[in-house]
């Protein structure tokens, strides 16, 4: 290269950096100043990121090569390059080893030579700088590489300008993002478990509420998990050491909701013998839980909505008005709304209760927290049972995840329970799980293959017979012969079955 080709690219990215704008947009405008100068066949600036570089800039390669661009620091020429600080000049990169080539850009390349500088600021290596050069009888490497070493130092100023700013902004990400997990953990009772985004609302709704005293009302399907809410609120609110007090509407015969609510006096009616103290009056300076709300009658609703309004009462055969200090949590898995049209439930009771909503989402609406919870109640009936089970087939879980859930979370606790007394090895299979989730479609969908010609009772056993086989090599590593052992059969068997049936016991080594 020449002395004026040298100053002319040297000037005109001199400008670029003068007029710096985006530094993609300089580290851009001068690797095309170099293909149109110097003949620069590939260009790529890299900064560097922890252990790893991140290409900044690039000319002459496509989307997929720099998708496959995917260097450390120390590894391949680039990398050694970043490491040491040293530049690298590699004539031929067809005859030189350590050139790695990942992109796949330079397939069958000859005559490339590769150049490669460090990107230094005050003694730091913060990236590289490296281009491709077709060689020929004029070609001066030495002189190019002095070229690309100065403008190396000329831009080093404006790349860590960048660099420093593209540190500044992950740090603020990650920060970002801590913070975000830490609320989200702060938000999330500890009693709960989901991860869904509709748990994290319902997460969001239990903080906003549970420092006040306003009156709750949760509404959702039963078996959602309603007053773990209830609890989670009374947690953390400044009643958190005072009585939570739960009272099953639903539960409760017509004639002894009143008396159990509010207490009654000796004599009041046939077997009241003695005085006794209603659940309000023992929730005093607590939370006081109404549970399925929606299942009391109309007689009842006015005697409720007047404890509500000024939290006083009468016993049942008292005349002595009695007064509380409970904060008010009900829930309800009715339709409120249509009672009310129905003449079924008190409009002015629903707008007393419903102050502040908050809605359990059904678990077949938060299907990514199956797994999750499923896992947390095989912990738990593993300690209640003394089992030692350590996970759950993938079949068991195919299953679980297409079932619909009518019974919601308590539903898939007592499926747990059920699979887990029903499992007699550590694994629970999809045959372990209860009747309810044995139907031709859940079955179907986890187990059977889609081709069901020969008839579905040869797939079933196929499919059974491929899972047992399966878990076992995942148990023993892909051993077939320990496999066979743990099965009680012989290795010939298991490797003619592993054979017929298509399984590769490298995939669980």
């Amino acid at each position: 290269m020449s002395l004026h080709v040298d100053i002319a690219v040297l000037n005109k990215i001199s400008h670029l950096v003068a007029r710096r704008t985006s530094i993609s947009e300089l580290l851009r405008e001068a690797l095309q100043i170099l293909r149109s100068e110097m003949g620069l066949h590939r260009g790529t600036v890299t900064l560097r990121e922890g252990d790893s570089l991140v290409i900044e800039a690039s000319e002459g390669l496509s989307a997929a090569e720099l998708a496959r661009w995917n260097y450390k620091v120390g590894e391949g020429i680039t990398g050694e390059v970043a490491a040491t600080g040293k530049g690298r000049i590699i004539p031929d990169i067809s005859r030189d080893k350590n050139f790695l080539n990942r992109t796949k850009a330079r397939d069958g390349a000859k005559n490339i030579a590769f150049i490669c500088v460090p990107i230094i600021y005050q003694d730091d290596v913060i990236g590289t700088m490296s281009i491709d050069r077709v060689v020929d009888e004029n070609t001066d490497l030495k002189a190019d590489y002095h070229l690309l070493d100065t403008l190396a130092n000329i831009m080093a100023d404006a790349i860590y300008a960048a660099y420093s700013a593209h540190l500044e902004r992950e740090r603020l990400e990650s920060e970002s993002e801590s913070l975000k997990l830490e609320l989200e953990n702060k938000l999330r009772p500890a009693e709960i478990i989901g991860n869904s985004s509709s748990m994290k609302k319902v997460y969001a709704m239990i903080s906003k509420v549970a420092a006040s005293n306003a009156t709750v009302i949760i509404r959702g399907e039963s078996g959602t998990g309603k007053e773990m809410v209830a609890k989670a609120i009374q947690k953390n609110s400044s009643r958190a050491d005072k009585p939570f007090i739960v009272v099953n509407c639903a539960a409760l015969p017509e004639g002894l909701i009143e008396s159990e609510l509010f207490g009654h006096e000796k004599g009041s009616f046939t077997g009241a013998i003695n005085r006794k103290i209603g659940l309000a009056e023992l929730a005093n300076t607590g939370t006081l839980f109404l549970d399925e709300i929606g299942d009391i009658s109309l007689a009842m609703q006015l005697k409720l909505l007047r404890f509500i309004q000024e939290h006083t009462f009468y016993r049942v055969g008292g005349n002595e008005e009695r007064k509380v200090d409970v904060r008010i949590i009900a829930a309800t898995s009715r339709n409120l709304e249509e009672m009310i049209t129905t003449g079924a439930f008190r409009e002015d009771l629903y707008y007393r209760l419903n102050v502040f909503p908050i809605y359990m989402p059904a678990l077949r609406a938060r299907k990514s927290d199956i797994i999750l919870l499923a896992e947390f109640f095989l912990e738990k009936y593993n300690r209640i049972h003394g089992r030692k089970i350590r996970r759950l087939s993938t079949p068991a879980i195919n299953m679980m995840s297409s079932y619909f859930w009518p019974g919601n979370v308590r539903e898939l606790e007592n499926c747990i329970e059920y699979a887990v007394l029903n499992s007699s090895d550590d694994v629970i299979s999809g045959y372990n799980l209860p009747p309810s989730l044995q139907t031709a479609e859940n079955t179907e969908t986890a187990i059977l293959p889609v081709n069901r010609e020969g008839g579905d009772y040869e797939s079933l056993v196929s499919s059974f017979e491929k899972e047992l086989i399966v878990e076992a090599l995942k148990v023993k590593k892909g051993n077939a012969s320990a496999a066979a052992k743990h099965l009680g059969t012989t290795q010939r068997i298991i490797l003619y079955k592993i054979k017929k049936l298509g399984i590769d016991p490298g995939l669980y080594r």
